[in-house]
């Protein structure tokens, strides 16, 4: 299990590429020990030499002869002095010389080929070792040795190698994982940590993470993880508020329709008045109160705020847009508003009347609303296109233009609000109208100088 952690990979893989490293640098480190174990073969020789050439015949003991050449690890000394060879010091060689080494014409990589023959090819071989004599002391030495004491001195040196590179693989891997402990794995915890405690309780602001990590990486990702948990505790408050809402809508539409049905019967005996005035405002405030009681009744079959699916069907547009500005019309304005529509008789689309009326209804209120917070004078109008692939609606308006964080927010409920106490409901509702409609409901430009919506319709 504890090589499943992050901490013990991290271990295994650091004593890993020590150990790599090592062996890179162990080979051609014994290579070149065994290649200067045959030099020191040589120099030893020669001061043999020097000790014979010493003498005034040339002549020694055979037992100082033999203890030189032991001292030596040699059976044989040859030493070259102008261009002739001369057998300094020799006793009996056991068997024929199986190979001869030239120290001045070994390469890098015959040196480890070399190595490894030793290291794993036949025992007790005899070899001749030749080179150059130190000081100029002759045009060249040769030796002849049994191979075992170059490969007993080799093997030694390449245990103690392997032995000092397991010891700092392991040295080195506990450091690493020490630091790995405190620079990554611990504040690595700590985010866990603090997602699991999150994620046990999500609405409690006192569970996200605050930002403190010393390496710039786990910095940004804590405040990553914050922001995160900031944005989801304020999504789910506000599906909390729309689930209360939606709950609420329920119930107030339930009374709420008794109501207007109530108010729609008295609205029958009303249109039965002589009153030329009364008899032209009574149809509109029917049709005003059989929209409302269909509203409620679509809220009560769904028991939900999300909006039915629309009945499509080819419509006149006009006719539409005409009860809008009829409806708007009746509000007490002083006056500074007027609205305009410059959509043609012949103009169709494919939507849901009703829907369609409550989207330019929420539009033109809006527009109504910024206008008179203004305080000046200003004309809302509505237009429409035929387009190759649709039909384009456009409600222009002369206000103020939407604050920036409306923009931000624009069709979120509860957040998208332009003005003051408003609950930016009407701009969430028209965009869901249309998006049912496979439309597309999109703020095309705001200023002083207005704000333009537009609608496109498939």
């Amino acid at each position: 299990m504890f090589f499943k952690t992050l901490s013990g990979r991290f271990l295994l893989l650091s004593f890993l590429f020590v150990m790599i490293a090592e062996v890179v640098i162990f080979v051609p480190s014994v290579s070149q020990f065994r290649i200067d174990y045959m030099q020191e073969r040589l120099e030893l020789a020669q001061l043999a030499s020097l000790a014979l050439l010493a003498t005034p015949d040339e002549m020694i003991s055979p037992e100082l002869e033999d203890e030189l050449l032991t001292n030596a690890e040699v059976l044989n000394i040859v030493l070259r002095r102008d261009a002739t060879s001369e057998l300094i010091l020799s006793k009996p060689i056991p068997k024929p010389i199986s190979q001869s080494f030239d120290l001045e014409k070994t390469t890098f990589f015959v040196g480890i080929m070399d190595a490894f023959k030793c290291a794993f090819g036949q025992p007790g071989k005899i070899i001749r070792v030749m080179g150059r004599p130190v000081k100029d002391a002759g045009i060249g030495i040769e030796v002849v040795m049994e191979e075992k004491f170059a490969k007993r001195a080799m093997l030694d040196y390449g245990r103690n190698v392997l032995l000092l590179s397991l010891l700092i693989s392991v040295v080195t891997g506990m450091l690493l994982f020490l630091a790995l402990q405190l620079l990554i794995a611990r504040p690595m915890k700590r985010v866990i940590s603090s997602m699991i405690t999150f994620r046990n309780n999500p609405e409690d602001a006192n569970n996200i993470i605050k930002p403190s990590a010393g390496i710039t990486e786990l910095l940004e990702a804590e405040t990553a993880l914050s922001e995160l948990q900031s944005q989801l505790i304020a999504s789910l408050r506000q599906k909390e508020r729309l689930a209360s809402l939606g709950g609420a809508v329920s119930k107030i539409s339930h009374d709420l329709r008794n109501i207007l049905t109530t108010t729609q019967i008295l609205a029958d005996r009303i249109e039965m008045s002589d009153d030329p005035m009364v008899q032209k405002m009574a149809p509109k405030l029917l049709n005003s109160l059989s929209r409302g009681i269909d509203l409620c009744e679509r809220t009560l079959t769904f028991g939900k705020a999300d909006e039915p699916e629309p009945e499509i069907r080819d419509v006149e547009l006009k006719p539409i847009v005409d009860d809008v500005i009829d409806n708007d019309a009746l509000r007490d304005d002083d006056g500074l508003v007027q609205l305009i529509s410059t959509v043609a008789h012949d103009m169709q689309i494919c939507a849901d009347p009703e829907q369609m009326f409550r989207v330019l209804t929420n539009l033109i209120r809006n527009a109504r609303q910024a206008i008179m917070e203004s305080g000046k004078r200003g004309v809302v109008t509505i237009s429409a296109e035929k387009l190759a692939e649709g039909c384009e609606i456009i409600i222009r308006d002369t206000g103020p233009g939407l604050p920036a964080k409306a923009q931000e927010f624009l069709f979120q409920p509860f957040q998208g609000n332009a003005r003051k106490g408003g609950s930016g409901l009407g701009l969430a509702i028209a965009g869901e109208l249309v998006k049912g409609h496979g439309g597309k409901l999109e703020l095309v430009e705001t200023s002083a100088e207005g704000t333009v919506f537009r609608i496109f319709l498939p």
